[in-house]
C-alpha cells in the first residue's frame, strides 16, 4: 500500500515559501463567493484590456500551468522529471470555430509532438477533436452515428475532413513514438469523437500505443462502451488505448437532458460512478497486455485499487500498459507517493498564452471550490504539511 498521506514526499519539492503561497491560493480557491466574483471580474478586466496579466500568472496559472511557451514548460518538465513524474502536455487554449483555428490546431498539436519527443519525460501530449472542426459537426454526425443512419454527402465530407486533420497529428506522433490522449467531451457530440478515435487506434496502435480514447464513467453506458471498444480492438488486431475518467459535464448533461426530454446518460449517484470506475479499472489491469491504460483520477480508492490489482497479478510497477495521471497543481500527495513508490505516473500540464487559458483556469477554480470539493483536501494537506514543517 502506498501511504499518501505522506506529506513530506508530496511537497518535498515545494520551499516553505511557495507552500504557503499555494495555501494561500487554495485557501481563496475554497470560497465560492470569492471565486464567482473573482472569475467574473478576470473577465471583464480582460476584456476592458487592463492589465491583469501579470498577476494572474504568478497566481492561479502559475499553480495550474506549465507555462505559456514551450520553453517556459521546460522547467516543469525537468522539475517533475527530477521526481520520477513523468509530463503530459495540454494546450489549454479554448478552439475557435473556422478553418484557420483548425490549421492551427494541428499545427500546435504537431509541434508539441515534436518537442516532447526530445523529452523522455514526455511521453504524451493531450488533443482535442473539438479543436479540429465545428461542434455543430459533431453534432450532426453523432446524431446520425447514434441511429445507424449513414452520413449524407455533406456530413461524410466534413467528417474526412477530420479524419485527414486528426491523421496528420497522429501520424507525427506514431512516427515519434508520443502517446496522445484524445479528450472526451459532451455526450452529444461524444459519438463522432469515438469514431474519429477508433479510426486512428485501428491505424497507429498496431505495434505499439499511441491513441488513447478517454471513458467518462460519470456516464451509466461507458463500462459496456469500453467492453465493446476491446472488441473491436481485439478484433481489428490492435491494442486499445483507455484513459478512465469520472467525467466533467455531469450538471449540463442533466439539464440538456430534461430540457431536451430525453433520458439523462449521467449515472444515478455518485455510488454508481464509482463502482464502475472501478470496474473499468479491473477490466483494464485484467487485459492489460491488448489494453494500455492510465487511472487519469484524484480519487484515492482508485488510485489504490489499481495498485492492489497489480499487486494480487504480480505485476512490475513499471508495466508499460498501467499507468497514473493527475492533473498539475493539485493532488501532489498522489503523484509523488506514486513515482516515490516506483509507479508510472504522470502529470497533466496545460500550456499556452495566459489570456487563452483564463476559461482553463476559472473552471477549474468553479469545479473545485465547493465544500466537498478537491480544494478542501488540498488545503488541508498543505496545512498538515506546514504544521510538519515547524516542529
Amino acid at each position: 500500500m502506498v501511504d499518501f498521506r505522506n506529506t513530506k514526499v508530496a511537497f518535498e519539492r515545494k520551499s516553505n515559501r511557495a507552500l504557503k503561497n499555494t495555501a494561500w491560493l487554495f485557501k481563496l480557491m475554497n470560497s465560492q463567493l470569492l471565486v464567482s466574483a473573482g472569475s467574473s471580474l478576470t473577465m471583464l478586466a480582460l476584456r476592458m484590456k487592463l492589465p491583469v496579466q501579470g498577476a494572474i500568472k504568478q497566481t492561479i496559472f502559475k499553480q495550474f500551468c506549465g507555462g505559456s511557451t514551450f520553453e517556459e514548460c521546460r522547467k516543469t518538465i525537468d522539475e517533475l522529471a527530477k521526481y520520477e513524474v513523468s509530463t503530459i502536455l495540454d494546450y489549454g487554449a479554448e478552439g475557435k470555430e473556422d478553418l484557420e483555428a483548425f490549421n492551427i490546431t494541428v499545427k500546435e498539436s504537431i509541434q508539441s509532438i515534436q518537442f516532447a519527443s526530445m523529452h523522455p519525460t514526455l511521453p504524451v501530449i493531450s488533443c482535442k477533436v473539438t479543436g479540429l472542426c465545428e461542434n455543430k459537426t459533431l453534432e450532426d454526425i453523432t446524431i446520425l452515428m447514434d441511429k445507424g443512419e449513414p452520413l449524407g454527402e455533406v456530413l461524410k465530407t466534413k467528417f474526412d475532413a477530420i479524419i485527414r486533420r486528426f491523421g496528420q497529428i497522429a501520424k507525427e506522433a506514431h512516427k515519434n513514438k508520443v502517446a496522445i490522449f484524445i479528450d472526451a467531451e459532451e455526450s452529444w457530440i461524444q459519438t463522432a469523437i469515438d469514431e474519429v478515435t477508433d479510426i486512428m487506434m485501428s491505424r497507429y496502435n498496431k505495434d505499439y500505443i499511441t491513441i488513447y480514447n478517454t471513458f467518462q464513467m460519470y456516464r451509466h453506458d461507458r463500462l459496456e462502451f469500453l467492453k465493446k471498444s476491446f472488441e473491436r480492438a481485439e478484433a481489428g488486431n490492435y491494442i486499445l488505448g483507455a484513459k478512465l475518467v469520472r467525467g466533467a459535464y455531469m450538471e449540463k448533461e442533466r439539464e440538456r437532458a430534461s430540457k431536451k426530454g430525453y433520458p439523462s446518460p449521467i449515472q444515478p449517484n455518485k455510488a454508481a460512478t464509482d463502482r464502475d470506475y472501478n470496474l473499468a479499472v479491473e477490466f483494464c489491469v485484467e487485459n492489460y497486455d491488448n489494453i494500455a491504460s492510465c487511472v487519469a483520477s484524484h480519487n484515492e480508492y482508485s488510485t489504490q485499487y489499481q495498485i492492489d490489482l497489480m499487486e494480487q497479478k504480480g505485476l512490475e510497477k513499471q508495466t508499460k500498459h498501467l499507468n497514473f495521471c493527475q492533473l498539475y497543481g493539485m493532488s501532489d500527495n498522489l503523484t509523488f507517493n506514486l513515482a516515490k513508490a516506483g509507479y508510472n505516473v504522470g502529470k497533466y500540464v496545460p500550456y499556452g498564452p495566459v489570456a487563452d487559458v483564463i476559461p482553463y483556469l476559472i473552471r477549474r477554480a468553479r469545479e473545485n471550490s465547493s465544500v466537498d470539493g478537491e480544494m478542501s483536501r488540498e488545503f488541508s494537506l498543505i496545512q498538515q504539511e506546514l504544521k510538519r514543517r515547524q516542529t
